[in-house]
């Protein structure tokens, strides 16, 4: 085995250690209610969309209900997510799609997910992981930046990183190493100030060995 293999090897080891059992950290009870939050999370913390889906979801508990919906009507309740204006228009496209092609329910394919407003390719993967348990690693800034500083990947955009990751990750661990590096890229390996000093994966990691240490595994 070569060395970089070792080291994501043990890099997966560790996260899988440290983070077992960490899933989304949106609160949700269904697919629909999952699909909903994560359109609200583009350029929003989850923090914020928990503290919004709540009363959201008791009002409009289907995509039937949010179907029937104008834009400002929804507009009240999400602005505080951002690009709220956007987002309500999606969300009803969506629901109403949702009502004439699917019967209400949410589709599991990501191919299929990525056809309705508002779902682009990360959207589509958290969906179809986290709530119908197919394998995929959804790529947002956190498992950007941190597969990239990890050594897990070496790629320069989202796509090509999503790539990378599929070919270093065993496939019956994408999901859950989508989790695992979300959770540390938010406790530990910050976007302004990664806690290195604190890390157990420094003695693995590209970004500690190149930039901190000045040195290559």
């Amino acid at each position: 085995m070569d060395k970089n293999k070792e080291n994501i090897g043990k890099i997966l080891e560790i996260l899988e250690k440290n983070y077992y059992g960490a899933g989304s950290e949106l609160v949700f009870n269904n697919p629909f209610q999952l699909l909903i939050a994560t359109i609200l999370s583009a350029q929003c913390t989850d923090r914020q969309v928990n503290r919004v889906t709540p009363e959201l979801f008791e009002r409009y508990p289907t995509a039937e209900e949010m179907a029937r919906l104008e834009p400002e009507e929804l507009e009240k309740h999400i602005r505080s997510c951002g690009f709220y204006k956007t987002k309500a228009r999606n969300i009803i496209a969506t629901c109403k799609i949702l009502m004439e092609e699917y019967e209400g329910k949410v589709p599991g394919d990501i191919k299929t997910l990525q056809t309705l407003p508002g779902v682009g390719r990360k959207t589509a993967n958290v969906v179809a992981s986290n709530a119908f348990g197919v394998p995929a690693i959804a790529v947002d800034t956190h498992v950007f930046r941190v597969s990239n500083r990890l050594g897990l990947a070496n790629a320069r955009n989202v796509l090509e990183t999503e790539k990378q990751l599929m070919e270093n990750v065993p496939v019956e661990k994408w999901s859950a190493a989508h989790n695992w590096i979300i959770h540390h890229g938010r406790r530990i390996c910050n976007a302004r100030k990664p806690k290195c000093n604190i890390c157990f994966l420094s003695p693995y990691c590209s970004y500690y060995h190149d930039e901190i240490k000045g040195y290559e595994l």
